[in-house]
Protein backbone atom coordinates (compact mmCIF):
# COMPACT_ATOMS: atom_id res chain seq x y z
CA UNK A 1 0.00 0.00 0.00
CA UNK A 2 1.26 3.45 -0.92
CA UNK A 3 0.31 6.72 0.75
CA UNK A 4 1.99 10.12 0.86
CA UNK A 5 3.36 11.16 4.23
CA UNK A 6 1.86 14.63 3.79
CA UNK A 7 -1.60 13.03 3.71
CA UNK A 8 -0.86 11.28 6.99
CA UNK A 9 0.04 14.66 8.50
CA UNK A 10 -3.34 16.09 7.57
CA UNK A 11 -5.12 13.01 8.89
CA UNK A 12 -3.37 13.36 12.24
CA UNK A 13 -4.11 17.08 12.49
CA UNK A 14 -7.78 16.54 11.63
CA UNK A 15 -8.12 13.94 14.37
CA UNK A 16 -6.32 16.03 17.00
CA UNK A 17 -8.24 19.19 16.09
CA UNK A 18 -11.48 17.52 17.20
CA UNK A 19 -10.41 17.79 20.82
CA UNK A 20 -7.71 20.48 20.79
CA UNK A 21 -8.99 23.89 19.71
CA UNK A 22 -5.49 25.39 19.85
CA UNK A 23 -4.33 23.42 16.80
CA UNK A 24 -3.95 25.80 13.84
CA UNK A 25 -2.26 25.59 10.45
CA UNK A 26 -0.32 28.34 8.70
CA UNK A 27 0.19 27.96 4.95
CA UNK A 28 1.95 29.92 2.21
CA UNK A 29 -0.34 29.25 -0.75
CA UNK A 30 0.53 25.63 0.06
CA UNK A 31 -2.59 24.04 1.51
CA UNK A 32 -3.07 21.99 -1.65
CA UNK A 33 0.53 20.89 -2.08
CA UNK A 34 0.69 20.08 1.64
CA UNK A 35 -2.56 18.05 1.44
CA UNK A 36 -4.03 20.34 4.10
CA UNK A 37 -7.10 21.40 2.13
CA UNK A 38 -9.38 19.07 4.15
CA UNK A 39 -8.23 20.78 7.36
CA UNK A 40 -8.72 24.25 5.88
CA UNK A 41 -12.22 23.32 4.73
CA UNK A 42 -13.16 21.83 8.10
CA UNK A 43 -11.56 24.54 10.22
CA UNK A 44 -11.34 27.79 8.22
CA UNK A 45 -11.15 29.80 11.45
CA UNK A 46 -8.01 27.85 12.39
CA UNK A 47 -6.30 28.29 9.01
CA UNK A 48 -3.97 31.21 8.34
CA UNK A 49 -3.09 31.87 4.69
CA UNK A 50 -0.10 34.19 4.23
CA UNK A 51 0.43 33.80 0.49
CA UNK A 52 3.86 33.17 -0.98
CA UNK A 53 5.74 34.73 1.93
CA UNK A 54 7.74 32.17 3.87
CA UNK A 55 9.31 34.64 6.31
CA UNK A 56 5.81 35.80 7.26
CA UNK A 57 4.70 32.18 7.55
CA UNK A 58 7.31 31.45 10.22
CA UNK A 59 7.00 34.78 12.01
CA UNK A 60 3.21 34.52 12.25
CA UNK A 61 3.47 30.93 13.46
CA UNK A 62 5.89 32.05 16.17
CA UNK A 63 3.48 34.81 17.21
CA UNK A 64 0.58 32.37 17.40
CA UNK A 65 2.67 30.02 19.54
CA UNK A 66 3.57 32.90 21.87
CA UNK A 67 -0.17 33.51 22.30
CA UNK A 68 -0.79 29.91 23.35
CA UNK A 69 -1.78 28.38 20.02
CA UNK A 70 -0.19 25.25 18.55
CA UNK A 71 0.71 26.19 14.97
CA UNK A 72 1.80 23.79 12.23
CA UNK A 73 3.42 25.81 9.44
CA UNK A 74 3.64 24.03 6.09
CA UNK A 75 5.51 25.04 2.96
CA UNK A 76 7.80 23.41 0.37
CA UNK A 77 10.98 22.50 2.21
CA UNK A 78 13.24 24.26 -0.29
CA UNK A 79 11.57 27.60 0.41
CA UNK A 80 10.65 27.14 4.06
CA UNK A 81 14.19 26.32 5.18
CA UNK A 82 16.15 28.66 2.91
CA UNK A 83 14.01 31.79 2.56
CA UNK A 84 12.94 31.83 6.20
CA UNK A 85 16.06 30.50 7.89
CA UNK A 86 16.58 33.64 9.99
CA UNK A 87 13.00 33.53 11.24
CA UNK A 88 13.38 29.84 12.03
CA UNK A 89 16.61 30.51 13.92
CA UNK A 90 15.45 33.58 15.85
CA UNK A 91 11.64 33.65 16.03
CA UNK A 92 11.19 29.92 16.59
CA UNK A 93 14.34 28.28 17.93
CA UNK A 94 15.97 31.11 19.89
CA UNK A 95 12.56 32.12 21.26
CA UNK A 96 11.95 28.41 21.97
CA UNK A 97 8.27 28.52 21.03
CA UNK A 98 5.93 25.66 20.14
CA UNK A 99 6.05 25.83 16.34
CA UNK A 100 6.02 22.69 14.23
CA UNK A 101 7.51 23.36 10.79
CA UNK A 102 6.43 20.98 8.02
CA UNK A 103 8.79 20.89 5.07
CA UNK A 104 6.87 19.29 2.21
CA UNK A 105 8.19 17.97 -1.12
CA UNK A 106 11.67 17.71 0.37
CA UNK A 107 14.77 16.24 -1.22
CA UNK A 108 14.26 15.88 -4.96
CA UNK A 109 10.48 15.50 -4.87
CA UNK A 110 10.36 18.40 -7.32
CA UNK A 111 13.14 16.74 -9.33
CA UNK A 112 12.13 18.03 -12.75
CA UNK A 113 12.04 21.65 -11.53
CA UNK A 114 15.75 21.67 -10.80
CA UNK A 115 18.01 23.05 -8.10
CA UNK A 116 15.77 25.96 -7.10
CA UNK A 117 13.14 23.49 -5.92
CA UNK A 118 15.44 20.81 -4.50
CA UNK A 119 15.84 20.74 -0.73
CA UNK A 120 19.17 19.06 -0.10
CA UNK A 121 20.64 21.28 2.62
CA UNK A 122 17.80 21.43 5.14
CA UNK A 123 18.89 18.62 7.45
CA UNK A 124 22.38 20.07 7.76
CA UNK A 125 21.23 23.65 8.30
CA UNK A 126 18.40 23.05 10.75
CA UNK A 127 20.38 20.50 12.77
CA UNK A 128 22.91 23.25 13.48
CA UNK A 129 20.28 25.46 15.17
CA UNK A 130 20.01 25.10 18.97
CA UNK A 131 16.59 24.03 20.32
CA UNK A 132 15.48 22.73 16.90
CA UNK A 133 14.41 19.10 16.66
CA UNK A 134 14.66 17.47 13.20
CA UNK A 135 12.46 14.53 12.17
CA UNK A 136 12.19 12.54 8.93
CA UNK A 137 9.50 9.81 8.88
CA UNK A 138 9.87 6.81 6.59
CA UNK A 139 6.24 6.01 5.75
CA UNK A 140 2.68 7.05 6.62
CA UNK A 141 2.49 4.74 9.64
CA UNK A 142 5.58 6.38 11.07
CA UNK A 143 4.33 9.85 10.14
CA UNK A 144 1.11 9.23 12.06
CA UNK A 145 2.94 8.11 15.19
CA UNK A 146 5.42 10.95 14.91
CA UNK A 147 2.65 13.53 14.61
CA UNK A 148 0.86 12.08 17.62
CA UNK A 149 4.07 12.41 19.63
CA UNK A 150 4.94 15.98 18.69
CA UNK A 151 1.39 17.29 19.05
CA UNK A 152 1.65 16.56 22.77
CA UNK A 153 4.86 18.52 23.43
CA UNK A 154 6.08 22.09 22.94
CA UNK A 155 9.50 21.53 21.37
CA UNK A 156 10.32 23.55 18.20
CA UNK A 157 10.36 20.94 15.46
CA UNK A 158 11.08 20.52 11.76
CA UNK A 159 9.40 17.50 10.16
CA UNK A 160 10.52 16.69 6.63
CA UNK A 161 8.39 14.72 4.14
CA UNK A 162 8.38 14.05 0.43
CA UNK A 163 5.69 14.64 -2.17
CA UNK A 164 4.86 11.26 -3.64
CA UNK A 165 3.11 8.21 -2.20
CA UNK A 166 5.64 5.85 -0.63
CA UNK A 167 5.69 2.14 0.05
CA UNK A 168 5.06 0.94 3.58
CA UNK A 169 8.06 0.28 5.80
CA UNK A 170 5.91 -0.87 8.71
CA UNK A 171 3.07 -3.32 8.08
CA UNK A 172 0.74 -1.45 10.44
CA UNK A 173 0.73 0.93 13.41
CA UNK A 174 1.64 -1.81 15.88
CA UNK A 175 5.18 -0.67 16.70
CA UNK A 176 6.85 1.67 19.15
CA UNK A 177 8.24 4.99 18.01
CA UNK A 178 10.31 7.06 20.39
CA UNK A 179 11.68 10.39 19.24
CA UNK A 180 15.48 10.16 19.26
CA UNK A 181 15.61 6.35 19.11
CA UNK A 182 16.34 4.51 15.85
CA UNK A 183 14.22 1.54 14.84
CA UNK A 184 15.93 -1.69 13.80
CA UNK A 185 14.02 -3.00 10.78
CA UNK A 186 16.40 -5.76 9.68
CA UNK A 187 18.81 -7.75 11.81
CA UNK A 188 22.31 -8.47 10.64
CA UNK A 189 25.92 -8.72 11.68
CA UNK A 190 27.84 -8.26 8.43
CA UNK A 191 27.22 -4.52 8.00
CA UNK A 192 24.67 -1.85 8.88
CA UNK A 193 22.65 0.41 6.60
CA UNK A 194 21.51 3.55 8.41
CA UNK A 195 18.84 5.39 6.44
CA UNK A 196 16.45 8.24 7.00
CA UNK A 197 13.10 9.27 5.52
CA UNK A 198 11.87 7.72 2.32
CA UNK A 199 15.27 6.11 1.74
CA UNK A 200 14.47 3.66 4.54
CA UNK A 201 12.31 1.59 2.18
CA UNK A 202 15.26 1.46 -0.23
CA UNK A 203 17.54 0.35 2.60
CA UNK A 204 15.19 -2.50 3.47
CA UNK A 205 14.99 -3.58 -0.16
CA UNK A 206 18.79 -3.51 -0.35
CA UNK A 207 19.08 -5.67 2.77
CA UNK A 208 16.59 -8.15 1.33
CA UNK A 209 18.62 -8.30 -1.87
CA UNK A 210 21.86 -8.89 0.04
CA UNK A 211 20.22 -11.58 2.16
CA UNK A 212 19.70 -13.67 -0.97
CA UNK A 213 23.48 -13.54 -1.43
CA UNK A 214 24.15 -14.62 2.14
CA UNK A 215 24.95 -11.14 3.47
CA UNK A 216 23.16 -10.16 6.69
CA UNK A 217 22.65 -6.41 6.67
CA UNK A 218 21.22 -4.62 9.68
CA UNK A 219 18.88 -1.73 8.80
CA UNK A 220 18.40 1.21 11.15
CA UNK A 221 15.58 3.64 10.51
CA UNK A 222 17.07 6.93 11.74
CA UNK A 223 13.79 8.86 11.78
CA UNK A 224 15.23 11.42 14.18
CA UNK A 225 18.18 13.39 12.84
CA UNK A 226 18.33 15.60 15.91
CA UNK A 227 18.63 14.38 18.62
CA UNK A 228 20.62 11.63 16.90
CA UNK A 229 20.60 8.13 18.36
CA UNK A 230 24.33 7.84 19.04
CA UNK A 231 23.85 4.66 21.09
CA UNK A 232 22.42 2.75 18.10
CA UNK A 233 25.21 4.03 15.85
CA UNK A 234 27.95 2.98 18.25
CA UNK A 235 26.36 -0.45 18.68
CA UNK A 236 26.19 -0.89 14.91
CA UNK A 237 29.82 0.13 14.52
CA UNK A 238 31.02 -2.27 17.22
CA UNK A 239 28.80 -5.18 16.24
CA UNK A 240 28.96 -5.04 12.44
CA UNK A 241 32.17 -3.10 11.78
CA UNK A 242 30.92 -1.49 8.57
CA UNK A 243 28.26 1.17 7.99
CA UNK A 244 26.52 2.58 4.92
CA UNK A 245 24.41 5.69 5.35
CA UNK A 246 21.60 6.50 2.97
CA UNK A 247 19.81 9.84 2.58
CA UNK A 248 17.93 12.00 0.07
CA UNK A 249 20.18 14.94 0.93
CA UNK A 250 23.51 16.44 -0.01
CA UNK A 251 26.27 14.17 1.29
CA UNK A 252 27.95 17.25 2.73
CA UNK A 253 27.01 17.59 6.43
CA UNK A 254 23.98 15.32 6.22
CA UNK A 255 23.22 12.04 7.98
CA UNK A 256 26.43 10.44 6.71
CA UNK A 257 28.61 13.16 8.19
CA UNK A 258 26.72 12.99 11.49
CA UNK A 259 27.15 9.22 11.70
CA UNK A 260 30.84 9.45 10.76
CA UNK A 261 31.42 11.97 13.55
CA UNK A 262 29.92 9.60 16.12
CA UNK A 263 31.83 6.62 14.77
CA UNK A 264 35.16 8.47 14.73
CA UNK A 265 34.72 9.56 18.32
CA UNK A 266 33.41 6.37 19.91
CA UNK A 267 33.86 3.30 17.68
CA UNK A 268 36.02 3.76 14.56
CA UNK A 269 34.98 1.63 11.58
CA UNK A 270 34.46 1.93 7.84
CA UNK A 271 31.64 4.31 6.85
CA UNK A 272 30.34 4.86 3.31
CA UNK A 273 28.02 7.86 3.00
CA UNK A 274 25.54 7.59 0.13
CA UNK A 275 23.34 10.49 -0.87
CA UNK A 276 23.21 13.17 -3.51
CA UNK A 277 26.47 14.80 -4.64
CA UNK A 278 27.55 18.32 -3.80
CA UNK A 279 26.70 19.72 -7.21
CA UNK A 280 23.78 20.98 -9.29
CA UNK A 281 21.86 17.81 -10.09
CA UNK A 282 20.56 16.67 -13.43
CA UNK A 283 16.95 17.44 -14.26
CA UNK A 284 14.45 14.60 -14.06
CA UNK A 285 11.79 12.93 -11.96
CA UNK A 286 12.89 11.75 -8.52
CA UNK A 287 13.04 8.08 -9.56
CA UNK A 288 15.31 9.02 -12.46
CA UNK A 289 17.60 10.94 -10.13
CA UNK A 290 17.79 8.07 -7.66
CA UNK A 291 18.78 5.68 -10.44
CA UNK A 292 21.31 8.10 -11.93
CA UNK A 293 23.03 8.80 -8.61
CA UNK A 294 23.01 5.20 -7.39
CA UNK A 295 20.33 5.45 -4.71
CA UNK A 296 18.61 2.21 -5.75
CA UNK A 297 18.97 -1.26 -4.18
CA UNK A 298 21.18 -2.79 -6.89
CA UNK A 299 23.70 0.06 -6.76
CA UNK A 300 23.70 0.21 -2.97
CA UNK A 301 24.21 -3.56 -2.77
CA UNK A 302 27.27 -3.15 -4.97
CA UNK A 303 28.63 -0.56 -2.54
CA UNK A 304 28.01 -3.02 0.30
CA UNK A 305 29.89 -5.78 -1.48
CA UNK A 306 32.84 -3.44 -2.02
CA UNK A 307 32.80 -2.47 1.65
CA UNK A 308 32.89 -6.14 2.65
CA UNK A 309 35.93 -6.96 0.51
Amino acid sequence: MKKANRVAICDALMEKAKTDKDIVIVVSDSRGSASLTPFANAYPERTVEVGIAEQDLVGIAAGLASAGKKPFAASPASFLTMRAIEQIKVDVAYSNVNVKLIGISAGVSYGALGMSHHSLQDLAVLSAIPNMRVLVPADFHETKKMMEAIMDDSIPTYIRVGRNPVEEVHENDDFDLEIGKAIELRQGGDLTIIATGEMVRTACDTADLLKKEGVAARVLDMHTIKPLDEEAIVAAAKETGKIITLEEHNVTNGLGAMVAKVVCEYAPCKVKALGLPDESLITGESAQLFAYYGLVPEAIAAQARALLE
